[in-house]
């Protein structure tokens, strides 16, 4: 397994895998549209049978260490965890301004965050490992928004979980094509996203009446308060966010 650094390995350690569990992980290269992009895959080998898929959508930083400690929580719950590569291969970022200057890339071509999306989407969907059936996609900051955006293409998910992610509205409305339902996490503290934009990115949801989506809203936590080892860390809202996550991709993919 890829070794993390100890508050990331902390975090992994907070899943209990199965008896007789071996969870192993690889690189993964791939490509869209001529862009070098390199994933990052793990899941419990002592499953045969096809599981199902979650991809996980890293922050705006890049995919560095945290989007594959989640990708190994996942795995430990029994899931192929896919963590995606929206950048391009070592493009990781450590400062404020690289990684606003980046995401802001994406953020101003959404159809190209989309499609960045879609790339890791068909990988993990080929995957021999995986049910194509029953495949959510996660983010978490700017994957939160990205796992939203892709929702909105129509890709068939089982799920789409945002975690303290900006939510972005569109007008005219365009929610009609996501398929699956939608579980939305947020800070009560988050200058990133206050409750005018929750509202109206509700309100975008509320045109289509028979879409299932969940809002949850956690006091006193900042923009990225599942992040440990960051000063917007917040343990509560992290430990009942995985909580309610790991509860609905179970429901979404079982029923």
């Amino acid at each position: 397994m890829t070794v993390l650094s100890a508050v990331h390995q902390q975090l992994v350690e907070t899943v209990q895998a199965g008896a007789g569990a071996r969870v192993e992980d690889r690189v993964v290269p791939y490509e869209h549209d001529g862009q070098a992009l390199e994933g990052y895959a793990a899941h419990d080998t002592a499953i045969v049978e096809p599981k199902p898929a979650v991809l996980v959508i890293h922050d705006w930083t890049g995919l560095r260490e945290y989007p594959k400690a989640r990708a190994q929580m996942l795995a430990r719950l029994g899931y192929f965890a896919f963590a995606a590569d929206l950048y391009g291969a070592g493009r990781r970022f450590d400062g404020h301004q690289e990684s606003a200057a980046e995401a802001g890339k994406y953020y101003g071509n959404l159809d190209l965050m989309r499609a960045r999306v879609r790339a890791a989407y068909d990988v993990v969907a080929k995957d021999p490992a995986v049910d194509p059936a029953r495949i959510s996609v996660i983010g978490y900051c700017f994957g939160g928004s990205a796992a939203l955006e892709f929702a909105r293409t129509g890709a068939p998910l089982a799920g789409t979980v945002s975690f303290h992610g900006r939510l972005l509205t569109h007008e005219p409305a365009d929610v009609a094509a996501i398929s699956g339902s939608l579980l939305i996490t947020t800070g009560a503290a988050d200058p990133v996203v206050p409750d005018e934009a929750i509202e109206q990115f509700q309100n975008e949801l509320r045109t289509r009446p028979e879409l299932d989506w969940q809002v949850t809203n956690y006091s006193g936590a900042q923009h990225g308060f599942t992040l440990p080892g960051t000063p917007a860390y917040h343990p509560v809202a992290d430990r009942r966010s995985w909580r309610e996550m790991v509860a609905f991709l179970e429901e979404v993919n079982n029923g």
